[in-house]
């Protein structure tokens, strides 16, 4: 799963709006609607301060030979 798509369906599961979720992450409006636009840079700092909310940060992950292709 990506991360817009991860982020969307935590917010909606936790009944969250995006300035909801701006606030409880002490993030602006603005970065919550880039994330989950999809935007290529982001810091990750503040991209980890939104995922804290559902108990998960940013991290390495192996990628797939099919992600290889791109």
């Amino acid at each position: 799963m990506n991360l817009i798509r991860f982020v969307k369906e935590k917010r909606k599961s936790a009944n969250l709006t995006q300035p909801e979720l701006a606030e409880k992450a002490g993030v602006g409006l603005r970065f919550v609607r880039e994330l989950e636009q999809g935007k290529q840079s982001l810091r990750l700092d503040k991209v980890n301060q939104v995922l804290q909310l559902f108990g998960y940060e940013v991290g390495p992950v192996p990628r797939t030979l099919k992600q290889n292709t791109k």
